[in-house]
Parts: structure tokens; C-alpha cells; sequence
């Protein structure tokens, strides 16, 4: 059920029929127990009324064994049907009964109300007895007659409540739709917006919607800021790869003309450094993507060996600016990572910048210890640091600071700090004590 309108519509009828289900309960309760009342009082007043009227001898009962009746005027209900009585003395003679009463007593010989079965037939009774006169009278009504007249006033209650519930379906469906409309308003406002067209929403929205819109809005304006990176990131990413682009040209132009082999092996060595350098750019904006995109993680692995291996594989980087690469890993068990590749490509890029910007003959450390459920990876170089004018934009995408090396893209931080963010971790920049830096990632561990 993927309409909101029929599934509000089928809630609230639900809701409504419960009401009217309810209300039939109470209504056939309430009404049964009244119409009783009624019923009971009227069979009490007319005994308490006959009573009355032979001990004022209006009613002369010495010679009839029935008295005698009226008949019931034309278009009078046929629930205005007679009520039977029946005159008994004290002994039990039979004194007189009116007409349509049975001939068997109706009830004992108990006052008040009783309940009798005659032929089949249950009778309510009401029996007063005049000591006076040495009367029982009984006046009776049957009940079948009494359950049909509540069942018929009942149903004359319920049935044009019966009557309105489709009318009241139509209502609720139209008002639903009705309220609803601001829904309809914005998607159809979405629906006219151009592609690129991320300007807040302006239509005005009930409150039960404004969460919505707002959040929508905070969508808009997070989709504009990512564009706004993106066309950011094209553009510098133009520019770092023109540079190094253009000097491969220059320096083959150089190589193609020179006249002698010396000049020539400079333009070749230059063309080799310019590869070099776009070939890490090309890699550092590969990884700069795959820390930025949400993809799936790579199975758990150990920290330690995620060091070894990237400290083997820039050995001979570090080799040619005559840099040691220092590792101190803990003994025992070995911390896991949840995501080897993002480890990797934080770790290959902090280290590539700590060979840089180490100076030659020097150290660069790498460490890694393990701190309750985190893991602490620290790596610290000899060089000139970052000003402390750059150390907040340090981390920015094409940020290069005031010490930053020539050979740099202003890449490598913005990769490890997105890196960790992605990894649910944190880097730390700070200045190392004697001269240098000291980079270092906070990590959850796997878990097991």
C-alpha cells in the first residue's frame, strides 16, 4: 500500500467504524435496559391503576369471569397492544381476566415483578395484592412482543446511522485529498525545477510538513556545496595536471632539438620527474575519489601489516633522498582495521608527505599502539613543518602552506583527513618536539 491518501482514508475509517461499532454497542445496551424500565412501569402503574378503580368499585367484577374490553382504534401501533390482566382472590379463585389473557394463572403468588412461561410464551408480570378487598391482581406482558419492539426501536436507531457511513467515506476521502494537497503543491514545484535549479523551497507548507521542507532545503543546500566542491576539485585538478602536462612538452621539445647528449639526459631526467610527479597527482585524485565515495568495506585486517606493507613499497622513495622509514609496531595480538583499503591510502599519502618533506639523511617514524578499542598510528618527520599560519587550512583540498614542498599538490592531508572521517576516526596535526611534524590517526578497531 503505497498511497499515503488510502492508507490516512482506510485509518480513519477503521477508526470512524470502531466509533460506530461502539456506539451500536452502547446504543442496543442502553436502549434495551430503558425500554425495560418503561415497560416494567407501565405494567406496575396499570396493576396499581386497576387496583384502584375496584377499590372505588368503578370496575364491578361480582358477576363477570371476563371483563370487558375496548378495541384498539384503527392506525395505532401494533406495539400499543393490550396488556393482560387477571383478578385472582386470596384463596385462588379466579375472579376475572381481560380479554386476550390466558386462562392459566400468570403468575405466583409472590408481589411484584415476576417472569412466567405460559404455553410456551414468557410473560413479565407485575402482581399487586389488595388485603382490603382480599384481591391478587396480575397484569402481564409478553416478552416476545417486548424484544420486538426494542429490536425495532434499536434498528430505527442504528440503520440512518447505517445509512451515512458511505457518505461519510466520500467526506473522509475528499478531506484526506484536501489535506493533502500541500504535498501535491510541492511535488508538483519539484517536478517544474530544472536539474540544476537547488534554490531553497518557497511554497508554503502546513507545519506537519515544514520538518520536511527543511530538510529538503538542508539537502538542496548540502547537493550545492558538493557541486561546488566538484567544480572546484575539476578546476585545481586542471590546473595541477597542466602544469606538470606542459613542462613534459617543454622538456620533450628540449630533448628533440638539443645538439648534445648532456643537454639532451637533463630534458629526459626533467620529463622523468614530470611523469613522476603527474603519475602521483593522477594517483592522489583516485584516491581522494574512493575516500569520498561510499562503498563497500574491505574485510578486517591487520593494522601492522597494512604498516609493513606500505613502508616496503616506498622504501626505495625514501632510499633516494637517503630517509630511513623507522617502524615501531606492538608485540602480541595485532589490532585489526575494519577497512584495509581506506588504511591504506591515509597511510600511503601521510607518509609520502613525511618522505618529502624530510630533509636528507634523516628519519621518518611510524608507529602504531593500540589504546583500548583504538588504534594510534603516528608519523612524525625532520622537516620545516607547517606554519602555524597554514595549520588550519591544512587539510584543505590544492592547500598548499607556506613550507609546503614545490613537488606537492596540496593533496595528500585532505585524502588522509577525509580518510579517517570515513573510517569513523580523527587526525591530528601538531608541530614534533625539536623540528618536524607529528601526524597522527585515531582508528576504531574492528569488530569482532
Amino acid at each position: 500500500m503505497n498511497s499515503i491518501r488510502l492508507r490516512l482514508f482506510l485509518i480513519l475509517m477503521l477508526a470512524t467504524g470502531l466509533v460506530w461499532l461502539s456506539g451500536v454497542v452502547w446504543t442496543q445496551y442502553s436502549t434495551r435496559a430503558e425500554l425495560r424500565q418503561v415497560l416494567d412501569a407501565r405494567l406496575a402503574e396499570a396493576a396499581q391503576m386497576v387496583s384502584s378503580l375496584i377499590s372505588d368499585r368503578r370496575i364491578d367484577i361480582s358477576d363477570a369471569a371476563e371483563l370487558a374490553s375496548t378495541p384498539l382504534p384503527s392506525g395505532v401501533s401494533a406495539y400499543s397492544h393490550r396488556l393482560s390482566c387477571q383478578i385472582w382472590s386470596l384463596d385462588g379463585t379466579l375472579i376475572g381476566r381481560s380479554g386476550g389473557a390466558p386462562a392459566e394463572r400468570l403468575a405466583g403468588n409472590v408481589a411484584g415483578f415476576d417472569n412466567t412461561l405460559i404455553d410456551g410464551n414468557e410473560w413479565r408480570v407485575y402482581t399487586v395484592v389488595n388485603e382490603h378487598l382480599g384481591l391478587r391482581i396480575m397484569v402481564g406482558d409478553s416478552l416476545a412482543v417486548r424484544d420486538r419492539l426494542v429490536s425495532d426501536v434499536i434498528k430505527g436507531l442504528i440503520l440512518p446511522a447505517l445509512l451515512i457511513l458511505p457518505a461519510l467515506a466520500a467526506l473522509i476521502w475528499i478531506s484526506v485529498g484536501r489535506g493533502l494537497a500541500p504535498l501535491n503543491r510541492m511535488a508538483s514545484a519539484l517536478a517544474a525545477r530544472d536539474a540544476s535549479d537547488l534554490r531553497p523551497l518557497e511554497t508554503p507548507l502546513p507545519g506537519e510538513l515544514r520538518p520536511f521542507g527543511a530538510a529538503l532545503n538542508g539537502l538542496f543546500d548540502r547537493v550545492a556545496a558538493a557541486r561546488a566542491r566538484e567544480r572546484d576539485f575539476t578546476a585545481f585538478a586542471a590546473h595541477e595536471l597542466k602544469t606538470p602536462l606542459a613542462g613534459l612538452k617543454t622538456q620533450a621539445q628540449i630533448a628533440a632539438m638539443a645538439g648534445d647528449d648532456a643537454t639532451r639526459r637533463h630534458a629526459l631526467d626533467q620529463i622523468q620527474t614530470s611523469v613522476a610527479r603527474t603519475d602521483r597527482l593522477a594517483r592522489q585524485l583516485l584516491d581522494l575519489t574512493r575516500a569520498e565515495t561510499v562503498s563497500e568495506a574491505d574485510p578486517p585486517v591487520s593494522a601492522a601489516s597494512i604498516l609493513h606493507e606500505i613502508a616496503s613499497d616506498l622504501a626505495r622513495t625514501a632510499a633516494a633522498k637517503s630517509v630511513e622509514i623507522c617502524v615501531d609496531l606492538p608485540t602480541g595480538d595485532e589490532p585489526a582495521i575494519a577497512d584495509a583499503g581506506l588504511l591504506s591510502v591515509a597511510l600511503r599519502n601521510l607518509l609520502e608527505n613525511a618522505i618529502q618533506a624530510a630533509p636528507e639523511y634523516s628519519a621518518v617514524n611510524l608507529s602504531l599502539h593500540r589504546e583500548g578499542d583504538m588504534i594510534r598510528v603516528r608519523v612524525q618527520d625532520r622537516g620545516t613543518g607547517i606554519a602555524a599560519s597554514s595549520r588550519a587550512r591544512a587539510t584543505d583540498r590544492f592547500y598548499r602552506g607556506a613550507n609546503a614542498s614545490a613537488q606537492g599538490s596540496g593533496l595528500g592531508l585532505a585524502i588522509v583527513a577525509t580518510a579517517a572521517s570515513r573510517l569513523g576516526g580523527s587526525l591530528t596535526l601538531e608541530p614534533r618536539t625539536g623540528g618536524g611534524e607529528s601526524a597522527t590517526l585515531v582508528l576504531p578497531m574492528a569488530k569482532a
